[in-house]
């Protein structure tokens, strides 16, 4: 039973983005041999230090952990004094079909809400963690029951219990008790706040795990568990993905670096020097025991990059510019273009040292004067790139385009972009779109893939893996 949970843990977490090796797997398997398996969170640890290489992996990871491994079944160890007990007569009742049962032993009149709300008002003031846990676990059996469901349906919600306890109502009255201790009236606000929006996350975490109780886990840990940041979609990106992201790019433009400088090193040599292999072989009876190379022509790519920073393309596009800078010792020459309906060039923005967010800023305001009529015309900004900028490209040049290629009917205008493929060395597209969206509505992805090859790039893993490829 133990083995087929860590095989299926393991599995999870592959699926979600983590690469753990079979190496890591048998060390976490012996590293579990020398441990109390019935202190939970040491095997939390035991996990976490043998399978998780990331901080970035850490919350997928927890998340994964306590679906497999989760704290209790069912209401598990109820607190005191609310009614323990309560909702495992209504399970017991429900499985016998007995529904008016059922409502009689589940007690979530007005005065349980209202015993429940004083309770929860209490801890929240103590900012008792253990308390709200147990509360939490309460209030969903209690308030977030959803009887009569249909087979396959969830049979509990923390939007129903949340949406009866209604707990954003007590902030007053702990920002009451904040104040009273000194706190001033926004700190006060910020901190009940916080305190609300624990209980309200450990409420919706024991929803889950009553729902992963009932379906099994592998049919949910896809839908709970988000992908890792590197994995996560563009084009799905919350704010606070973005943010993060941020943060991310330049240290994996570090290592994308390194990883660079390594393989260059590594077939540093040249194409095979007859002459002077012959001739040292000399010295060895006419055996060629060394060979000898010519000296390697250094390259380096000279990139033209074009961006759609419309809607919610612009983050896709903003992300690959600040790869690309954050690695222009990589190429011979960057230069970068964005467009909505015309075509400015932000070539100037990229500045070495420059702060990431007022990069973002300068991005904006620029397309915001590259839009003269607000919808994404990829055949006017071909045609105005090659009238006004028909000293980017050349012979060293490669040309990048970044966007989901949809056009909103508009004119294509594939003799301009005919023109920049025979003025340019080497073309590439890059589409955030996955690929069976290509063609879809206004997208004509095929009709340009004939002229430039177009390829799925949807998060910063195939975008690595790209500039990766291109150098």
């Amino acid at each position: 039973m133990l083995l087929d949970r860590h095989i299926g843990f393991v599995e999870a977490l592959r699926a979600a983005g983590l690469t753990v090796s079979l190496a890591e797997d048998i060390d976490a398997a012996r590293a579990l041999g020398h441990v109390q398996l019935d202190d939970r969170e040491t095997v939390r640890a035991v996990y976490a230090a043998t399978l998780c290489k990331r901080d970035g992996h850490r919350p997928g990871f927890d998340a994964l952990f306590d679906l497999w491994f989760p704290a209790l079944v069912g209401d598990g160890r109820m607190g005191g004094g609310i009614g323990a007990g309560a909702t495992e007569g209504y399970e017991l009742a429900t499985k016998e079909g007995d529904n008016e049962l059922a409502q009689e032993m589940l007690d979530d009149g007005p005065q349980a809400l209202e015993d429940f709300r004083e309770e929860l008002g209490a801890a929240l003031q103590s900012d008792d963690r253990q308390r709200m846990a147990e509360l939490a676990i309460f209030g969903v059996g209690q308030f977030g029951a959803l009887p009569g469901q249909g087979p396959g349906r969830s049979t509990w919600s923390s939007y129903t219990a949340m949406k009866r306890i209604r707990p954003e109502d007590l902030a007053f009255r702990i920002m009451q008790g904040l104040e009273a201790q000194g706190y001033g009236e926004e700190e006060a606000r910020a901190v009940a706040t916080r305190r609300i929006g624990t209980f309200v996350g450990l409420a919706e975490a024991d929803a889950t795990r009553r729902i992963a109780q009932e379906k099994g886990v592998e049919q949910i840990q896809e839908i709970v568990v988000r992908p890792t940041l590197d994995r996560l979609d563009f084009l799905s990106m919350r704010r606070a993905d973005v943010e993060e992201l941020r943060r991310q790019i330049y240290p994996l433009a570090r290592r994308l670096a390194t990883r660079l400088t390594q393989e260059h090193h590594a077939r540093r040599r040249g194409p095979l020097d007859f002459r002077r292999t012959v001739r040292a072989s000399i010295a060895t009876g006419g055996v060629p025991l060394e060979t000898h190379h010519k000296p390697k022509r250094p390259h380096k790519t000279e990139l033209v990059v074009l961006c759609d920073v419309s809607g919610s393309v612009a983050n896709f596009a903003s992300f690959t510019l600040l790869l690309v800078f954050a690695l222009r010792e990589q190429f011979g020459k960057v230069r970068a273009f964005t467009f909505v309906d015309d075509v400015t060039e932000v070539t100037d923005q990229f500045v070495p040292g420059g702060d990431l967010v007022d990069i973002m800023t300068g991005l904006v305001e620029q397309s915001a004067h590259a839009a003269r009529f607000g919808r994404t015309n990829y055949g006017r900004a071909f045609s105005r790139f090659v009238e006004n900028y028909p000293d980017a490209l050349g012979p060293k040049t490669s040309f990048l385009v970044l966007g989901d290629a949809r056009s909103n009917y508009s004119d294509l205008q594939l003799d301009s972009l005919r023109t920049i493929v025979e003025r340019s060395r080497k073309q590439w597209w890059l589409n955030p779109e996955v690929r069976r969206n290509w063609d879809t509505g206004d997208s004509v992805a095929t009709r340009y893939n004939d002229l430039v090859p177009m390829v799925e790039c949807r998060n910063l893993t195939q975008l690595s893996e790209f500039v990766h490829d291109i150098l």
